[in-house]
C-alpha cells in the first residue's frame, strides 16, 4: 500500500501549513480561546477561501469530490497548530446533508456551507448514552404536515457559532432533521471541551419543523449516520498524527537544548529509548490512519470499513497516551504549564482519546465484527 501523498494533497496541506504558521501561532490561538466566541471568524473564511469545506463534498454540488485520505494532511496540519475551529464537524455535517438531502436540500444548503457564510454542527450524542449512535431521548413526532421535535443532546461541537445543526431523533427509527439553531425551543447551555473547543449540551423543547426539515427518509438515516461518524474518526485520527507529530519535535528539540550535569539531557540513553518509543507509536498509529481513511474512502462493506476504523482508533488512543504523556513528562514540571504549548498538545491527545468513542468501545465494536 502507498503511504504517500499525492502531489495536489501535499501542496494542499503545505498551503494550510504555511498559512497555519503565519495567522494562528500559539499566541494568536490563546486569544482566539480566549475570546468570547472562542473561535476565528477570520480563520474560517480562509479554511473556506482555500476550499477544506468543500474537499470532501461531491462535485454535482460544488465540491471537489475528495474523500478521508485528501483531507488526512490538512487535518494533521491542523492537529499540529491546535486548531480549534470545527472543520471536522463541518464536514461530517456537510457529508450527512450531501448524502442525505434531496436536490432542493442540497441546493439551498450546501453553498453556504462551501462558502463558509453558514455554519453547521452535528448533534447526535444524548445524555447517559455514551457513544450510541442511534437516537433514542431525542424523537420527532408527525404534526400536520411538518413535525416536533424534543428531547436532548450533549457535547455537540461547534453548536455556540452554528447557525444549523443537523440532529438525529427517533422517528419511527433513525432519523436526521435540519434545524434552526435559534429556533422557538432549542436551548442551549455552552460549554467548553478540555483542549479548548467551544461546545454545548442542548435542549429540544417542542421544536416546530416544517415538511423540508427532514433529511432523507423518516426512521433511515442511520447507516449514514454510522457512516458519517466513521468518516469523521478517519479525519481525527490525522488530526492525532499532526499533534503527535508536533510533540515528538519539540520534545526532541527541548531534549537536545536543556542541558543537566553540563551535556544536554537528550545525550542521558534513557532518555534516548523513550524518545524512540515516541516516534514508533507515531510512526505505527499513522500507519493506521491511514488504512482507515483508505477503508473509509472504498471499503467493500459496512463490517470492513468499521473494522478498519475501529483498529485505528483503538490505536490512535493507546498512541496519544504515550506519546503525551511521554511529551509532558519529559519536559519536567513546565511540561504541565499554560505558557508552553506541550501541554495544551497533551489536552488535545487526551481528548481525542475519548471523542467519538474510547478503546474499550471500539475494542468492543472491532470483537463484535468477527
Amino acid at each position: 500500500m502507498n503511504f504517500e501523498y499525492s502531489e495536489e494533497q501535499q501542496q494542499l496541506a503545505d498551503s494550510v501549513r504555511k498559512y497555519l504558521a503565519q495567522s494562528y501561532g500559539f499566541e494568536q490561538r490563546k486569544a482566539i480561546i480566549q475570546s468570547p466566541r472562542g473561535d476565528s471568524e477570520q480563520v474560517w473564511k480562509t479554511f473556506a477561501e482555500m476550499g477544506l469545506t468543500a474537499l470532501a463534498l461531491p462535485e454535482a454540488d460544488g465540491g471537489f469530490g475528495g474523500g478521508a485520505v485528501d483531507l488526512m494532511p490538512v487535518m494533521e496540519a491542523c492537529g499540529e497548530a491546535l486548531v480549534v475551529e470545527p472543520l471536522l464537524d463541518q464536514v461530517v455535517a456537510g457529508r450527512l446533508l450531501a448524502r442525505a438531502g434531496s436536490e432542493a436540500q442540497r441546493a439551498a444548503l450546501l453553498p453556504r456551507l462551501i462558502d463558509g457564510s453558514k455554519r453547521f454542527a452535528l448533534a447526535y450524542l444524548e445524555p447517559g448514552r455514551r457513544y450510541e449512535l442511534a437516537p433514542q431521548a431525542t424523537k420527532a413526532e408527525k404534526s400536520g404536515t411538518g413535525w416536533v421535535l424534543s428531547g436532548q443532546k450533549c457535547v455537540v461541537i461547534g453548536a455556540t457559532v452554528a447557525d444549523t445543526l443537523i440532529v438525529t431523533a427517533d422517528a419511527g427509527g433513525a432519523s436526521l432533521f435540519v434545524v434552526d439553531a435559534r429556533a422557538k425551543g432549542v436551548h442551549l447551555n455552552p460549554c467548553r471541551t478540555v483542549d479548548g473547543q467551544r461546545a454545548a449540551d442542548i435542549r429540544f423543547e417542542g421544536v416546530a419543523l416544517g415538511a423540508d426539515a427532514l433529511l432523507g427518509a423518516a426512521g433511515g438515516a442511520q447507516p449514514l449516520i454510522d457512516e458519517a461518524i466513521d468518516f469523521g474518526i478517519a479525519l481525527q485520527c490525522a488530526d492525532a498524527i499532526g499533534a503527535m507529530g508536533f510533540a515528538n519535535d519539540t520534545t526532541l528539540e527541548y531534549l537536545k537544548t536543556r542541558k543537566q550535569f553540563g551535556a544536554p539531557i537528550g545525550s542521558f540513553q534513557a532518555l534516548q529509548h523513550r524518545m524512540v518509543e515516541m516516534v514508533i507509536h507515531t510512526e505505527q498509529a499513522r500507519s493506521m490512519a491511514i488504512l482507515a481513511a483508505s477503508k473509509v474512502d472504498g471499503a467493500a462493506s459496512a463490517a470492513e470499513r468499521q473494522r478498519a476504523v475501529s483498529a485505528a482508533k483503538v490505536k490512535i488512543a493507546d498512541a496519544a497516551r504515550i506519546v503525551s504523556q511521554e511529551a509532558v513528562q519529559l519536559h519536567g514540571g513546565m511540561g504541565m504549564t499554560e505558557e508552553l504549548k506541550v501541554s495544551h498538545t497533551f489536552r488535545r491527545l487526551t481528548t481525542i482519546a475519548q471523542r467519538f468513542g474510547d478503546a474499550d468501545h471500539h475494542l468492543e465494536r472491532y470483537a463484535s465484527l468477527d
